[in-house]
């Protein structure tokens, strides 16, 4: 016998009117784009040490003679910037760094390129090449004072050592590992050794070189300051030393705010330049 269970009329219209059981909503975000996140974490530590820099001002946890607060260094910046003093003395570093800078990096291409390709320059060359590459600037400069005094030359040939010596080893290190592989498809194909290297050896060493002019200037950023506490009596760095001998420290700290943001332009120029010269490379993991 089959018994047949049947719900009620009125609970059967109901069971087929209920509406289907919905999904719950869920928010899609989108991902942010690399460069904005990279923005975005990069913000949080220079606003957390800036927010503890006003916490000590207000509360003098240390003196404001010794540490002024954030509002005095940007008051004392915008009236230098005013005043032109500023971007005066701006002027006057940046042309030491540039003129520095340039022959530091036509002297680090020329000798890096030289010990890439010949290995019986760079035998003779590279021991002596690193021993001197092991002095500072700073050790440099007795010596150099005596033999060029303290004028412009002096200055030019110390910012023209710190670009010269990463730009060589750079230069150097990327002709040096061109992966064989590269050079021998090049011969198969029967090319002549100046296409070989113009067309191969250069492109394939291009980002290493870059690289290293990138951190020659860098380095002849670091020299200029370094060069113009010591021995100048103008510039951004003058300025450094001026304001800690007249013991005023928002001075300082204002030239110290425009060598970091000219430092920081200076690399993001050339990092931009990089893509362009280098946009078909592909990207690794």
């Amino acid at each position: 016998m089959i018994i047949e269970a049947s719900l009620p009329e009125s609970g059967r219209l109901r069971s087929a009117a209920r509406p289907a059981r919905r999904a719950p909503l869920r928010l899609r975000i989108a991902p942010l784009a690399p460069g904005l996140k990279r923005l975005l974490l990069s913000w949080p530590f220079p606003l957390a040490i800036l927010a503890l820099w006003a916490l000590a001002a207000h509360y003098e946890w240390i003196a404001p003679q010794v540490l002024p607060a954030p509002g005095v260094v940007a008051h004392t910046f915008a009236d230098l910037a005013r005043s032109g003093e500023l971007f005066d003395n701006l002027k006057i570093s940046l042309l030491r760094v540039l003129a520095g800078f340039a022959a530091g990096c036509a002297g680090g291409l020329v000798l890096g390129v030289a010990m890439g390709l010949s290995p019986v320059f760079k035998d003779y060359v590279y021991p002596l090449f690193r021993a001197v590459s092991q002095v500072p600037v700073l050790g440099w400069l007795p010596l150099l004072m005596l033999l060029l005094g303290i004028d412009e030359t002096l200055k030019v040939v110390l910012i023209a050592k710190a670009a010269l010596v990463p730009i060589a080893m750079n230069t150097y290190k990327g002709l040096e590992n061109v992966p064989a592989q590269y050079v021998e498809v090049a011969k198969v194909f029967g090319l002549t050794r100046r296409q070989l290297l113009w067309k191969v050896v250069f492109p394939a060493a291009l980002a290493p070189i870059w690289n290293g002019i990138r951190y020659g200037l860098t380095h002849a950023w670091l020299a200029l300051v370094v060069v113009e506490l010591l021995a100048s009596s103008e510039g951004l760095g003058f300025m450094i030393v001026y304001g800690r001998q007249l013991f005023q420290l928002d001075l300082v700290l204002a030239a110290v705010v425009m060598v970091g943001i000219v430092g920081y332009l200076m690399d993001k120029g050339l990092a931009l330049i990089e893509t362009r010269l280098l946009r078909w490379r592909r990207v690794g993991f």
